[in-house]
Order: structure tokens, then sequence, then C-alpha cells
């Protein structure tokens, strides 16, 4: 395909984990300030992308005390299943697609939105970004420690 440079690369395998954990760290805070201090109640689904974010967390920290930048293998089906749960979740808020299950998600309806910022800007989506985001950074981990 393409050849990442040993700058790229020195920089991705020094501070790849670093930047996946401060992803991962924003959105467990970000999600326990909407329950916790906005006393929103988290639907079925939120909780599903609750306990696939909240464990990277944890990964991650051992990944950078120990120096260790082949966790990929860990945490990239915790961020894969996380952003395939986000995704539905936005898809069952935003489109009538999936509309006929929201109502069977639990005590607070999975199609509910706290938050609206923008039209389109959810806690699913925000929570789709971040795994989106540790994703793309741990593929890259990935690539440059394979080289």
């Amino acid at each position: 395909m393409f050849e990442v440079n040993r700058g790229f690369r020195s920089f991705i395998l020094s501070n790849g984990m670093l930047m996946s954990w401060i992803v991962a760290l924003v959105a467990m805070l970000g999600s326990l300030y909407f329950s916790e201090v906005l006393l929103y109640e988290p639907c079925k689904l939120c909780w599903y992308q609750r306990i696939l974010m909240y464990p990277l967390v944890l990964i991650l920290t051992v990944s950078i005390l120990r120096k260790d930048n082949t966790q990929y293998h860990y945490i990239l089906p915790f961020s894969l299943i996380g952003f395939c749960v986000s995704s539905y979740h936005y898809l069952l808020q935003k489109t009538d697609l999936f509309k006929s299950f929201s109502s069977s998600c639990g005590i607070v309806a999975c199609d509910s939105d706290y938050i609206n910022w923008l039209g389109f800007i959810t806690i699913p989506l925000l929570a789709w970004t971040a795994f989106l985001l540790i994703t793309i950074i741990q593929i890259m981990v990935w690539r440059a420690d394979r080289k």
C-alpha cells in the first residue's frame, strides 16, 4: 500500500497507547458525567457501550505502564464491537430502520435523545466517535509494530 516514514512510525509507537487512553478516559468520564451529574438514565445499549469502553481505560493503562505496544490484540475487539453497537444505537435513534426494536430496549427507550446538539450529535454518536478514534489509532499502532 503505502510506506509509513520512520518518524511517524516512531511517534505512533511512542504515543499511540497514550492517545487511545486519553480518548477512552474522556469517553468514560463523559458517560459518568451524563449519568451521575446530569442524572440521565442509560438505556440498555448505552450499558453495552460502557461495558466495552470502561475496560479499555484499564487495558490501556497497563499497556502504557508496561510500555507494551502489542495490547492492540486485546483493544481492537473491544473497540470494533463497541463501534458496531454505537452504529446500531445511532441508527436506532436517527432513522426508522430499527424503530420497532427501540421500545423493547428496557426501562429507558434506546431511541430517546438526552442530547441532540446541532440536530445530529447524540450520546451514541459521541461513543461511536470514541470507538472509531481508538480503532484507527490501534490499527496504526499495529501497522507500525509489524514493521
